[in-house]
């Protein structure tokens, strides 16, 4: 019992814990329709997008929170706006926005002889240096995710599995993706610090998608895709504290984990229930 409750006992790693909870929370809302609408792609540009606002915030001796917000800013203004030309497709707006904003990122980093250290943290996080302040932005972020995805649940809702038919309810499919685009960037400037923009995908799609076989609401699926990043989370930290692993890798590798366990197990599920429906021989009639 002890080797479960020892590294919780420690303050960085307690408020490691909550500061992933409420992460892991932000990332379920986001991360559903993610993965409900085909975004993986989408999500993975947008975090590697935040590297030129990062990079530079951190150059000034600015916030780098300050930084990712205004990289995740130009990123959905850049993806809204590109997508809605006719003669190109979304994929290729992704890509070249992609590109250019990691060349931008890469850019100002060659312009420092000391950023190393400051790199590292943005590719592959700090969760044991998560602060109290960190856990009240956390909160508001939260808190912010929420609120959008209430307003916003018919709109993405819609959205998500026929455009033309949220465009016949009024419910305005370009006002909605580009919401949808900014709750995605809420959820990545949030996780980023705690994972790092490398393993921030990890929580964005992993525990969405190993809740998608279990449940047939997208509402479940949150709300299950949660408990799943909250389980990755405790776990991680803990194997992390007695392995001497890297904290935000392992936590991002047990998401992944689950993911595969969940659709394996509901793979064994699903031949059970074939296996157990026989239908009844043919009596002949004379």
């Amino acid at each position: 019992m002890e080797w479960l409750t020892a590294p919780f006992e420690v303050t960085f790693v307690q408020r490691a814990l909550w500061g992933g909870i409420l992460v892991c929370a932000i990332c379920a809302l986001a991360g559903t329709w993610v993965v409900l609408r085909g975004m993986a792609f989408l999500g993975d540009a947008m975090s590697h997008g935040l590297l030129p606002g990062v990079a530079l915030a951190a150059l000034l001796g600015g916030n780098l929170m300050v930084g990712a917000v205004a990289s995740a800013a130009v990123m959905t203004a850049g993806v809204t706006a590109l997508s809605r030309t006719p003669r190109l497709s979304q994929d290729t707006a992704i890509g070249l926005l992609f590109v250019g904003m990691l060349s931008l990122g890469v850019i100002i980093v060659s312009r420092s002889q000391s950023f190393a250290v400051d790199l590292t943290g943005f590719l592959f996080g700090d969760v044991l240096a998560v602060r109290q302040q960190d856990l009240l932005l956390l909160a508001a972020a939260l808190l912010a995710a929420l609120s959008v995805s209430v307003l916003g649940h018919r709109a993405f809702l819609a959205l998500a599995f026929d455009e033309r038919k949220a465009q016949t309810l009024g419910l305005r499919p370009r006002l909605a993706h580009a919401v949808l685009l900014g709750l995605l960037g809420l959820a990545i400037v949030a996780s980023f610090h705690i994972v790092g923009t490398l393993l921030v995908l990890g929580l964005l799609i992993a525990p969405p998608a190993a809740a998608l076989p279990w449940v047939r609401s997208v509402r479940g699926v949150m709300a299950l895709a949660a408990l799943l990043g909250a389980t990755a989370m405790f776990g991680g930290l803990l194997l992390s504290w007695h392995l001497s692993t890297a904290a935000g890798a392992t936590v991002a590798a047990l998401a992944v984990s689950l993911f595969f366990l969940s659709h394996m197990l509901s793979g064994l599920r699903g031949r059970r229930a074939r296996h157990a429906f026989v239908p009844a021989p043919a009596t002949e009639v004379d």
